[in-house]
């Protein structure tokens, strides 16, 4: 099978949610016929010769370019585009690039909504979108907790015109792969589920053969692993460092927090000045240390969507988590029993404490997280998508 691929940024280095997937599907394919075009992000140039020569190959098409979500950008995106992100990946020589390679092959894969403006018209294969994210739903719940009333009205104006565009990406697609969740919220603005098939994101999951870490060998820390730029994850980690965090300090003194992460937000560093206990390390290219040694992962989210790579790694490596509903979903695990869930500041304050206190309870989250986990694995996951992909061609053969 022919696949073109198309996709927002440079599938490597494989280091965040979006781009592990990426990347692991890239690989995955790279024997088949594989065709790649993307925009390269600043500093993604560097990363290129790497990438090439773990999956030499792929035919490639890559453009240097970046449009930063700026207020020109969004007004010149009423102008041009229908929504801002699709207004900032919009290139013209992709545009021209994926029209001439489009002809000759059997599937265009759409890695993000926002390169659905690339399909051509003209285009009779198939066209599977690859849903990172129901978008409009992370905008929507952005709009939800958002304060400042001008802001507001901005964000849910922009979730109103991603909600349209997604809606019209997938109706053009003869596929959408989506985490069950999403397929949730997609199906309530429209798109048929007969046409959506769950895909989830997955991490390390050689971490499951790792030897158990010990309650006895980690110390009392709690440790948060993400991209501290992305919006949902400093609003959580803020949101964690005013409500909760204040809490347990005061019944644990010795306690220590760290939160991994490259170029963290300036709001996020102002507000950890305030705690000499909470490190901010900066990006750790091992992690094992760390998983090692920290007694509870926290994932304080307060809006976003799809599934949460983070907390499958944790889970894993058997660290027990504390996370909110927005952490879990898409996921078959119950609170309690594979984790603490709950959005309550109370309740997540006695979570964490338990864990950080009770070695019975810290066993059992991380015995039966473990076990949870194993149903989550790349190597399922790749071959479901490639017998989906082989069933599409092979109703196409069929109908000719």
């Amino acid at each position: 099978m022919k696949i073109l691929f198309l996709t927002t940024q440079l599938p490597y280095p494989p280091v965040s949610g979006g781009v592990i997937k990426t990347w692991n599907l890239v690989r995955h394919w790279s024997s088949s016929g594989l065709k790649v075009i993307c925009a390269l992000k600043p500093g993604e140039e560097d990363q290129v010769d790497e990438f090439l020569s773990k999956v030499p190959q792929i035919d490639h098409f890559m453009v240097p370019f970046e449009r930063k979500r700026t207020a020109f950008n969004l007004l010149k995106s009423y102008l041009f585009a229908p929504t801002l992100n699709v207004y900032r990946n919009f290139n013209i020589q992709i545009k021209r690039k994926t029209e001439e390679w489009a002809q000759d092959c059997d599937v265009i894969f759409v890695d993000h909504y926002e390169m659905g403006q690339y399909v051509p018209s003209t285009y009779k294969g198939k066209v599977i979108l690859h849903e990172h994210n129901a978008e409009y739903v992370m905008w929507e719940r952005l709009a939800e907790i958002e304060k400042n009333p001008f802001k507001k009205i901005l964000i849910k104006l922009e979730s109103n015109r991603i909600r349209k565009t997604e809606k019209a990406y997938s109706k053009r697609a003869t596929l959408v792969l989506a985490a069950p969740n999403d397929i949730e919220e997609l199906a309530t603005i429209g798109v048929s589920k007969t046409k959506m098939t769950p895909t989830y994101h997955l991490g390390e999951d050689f971490l499951l053969d790792s030897p158990d870490v010990e309650f006895r060998e980690t110390e009392k820390s709690l440790l948060f692993v993400g991209t501290l730029t992305w919006e949902a994850n400093i609003d959580g980690l803020l949101w964690f460092l005013d409500n909760v965090y204040p809490q347990i300090l005061g019944a644990h003194p010795n306690l220590k927090f760290y939160i991994i992460g490259k170029n963290p937000d300036p709001r996020l560093v102002s507000k950890v000045e305030k705690y000499p206990s909470v490190e901010l390390t900066g990006f750790v290219k091992e992690l094992e240390p760390y998983f090692k040694k920290a007694r509870v992962f926290v994932i304080p989210l307060r809006f976003g969507s799809g599934i949460k790579v983070k907390l499958l790694n944790a889970m894993y490596r058997g660290i027990p988590v504390v996370t909110t509903p927005i952490g879990t979903e898409g996921l078959a695990v119950e609170s309690g029993k594979d984790l603490f869930c709950t959005s309550k500041i109370g309740e997540q304050v006695s979570a964490i404490s338990t864990l950080l206190d009770n070695e019975e309870v810290w066993n059992n989250l991380r015995n039966s997280s473990r076990a949870i986990a194993k149903n989550y694995t790349w190597k399922k996951l790749l071959s479901d998508h490639d017998a989906t992909i082989q069933s599409l061609l092979q109703t196409t053969e069929n109908q000719n």
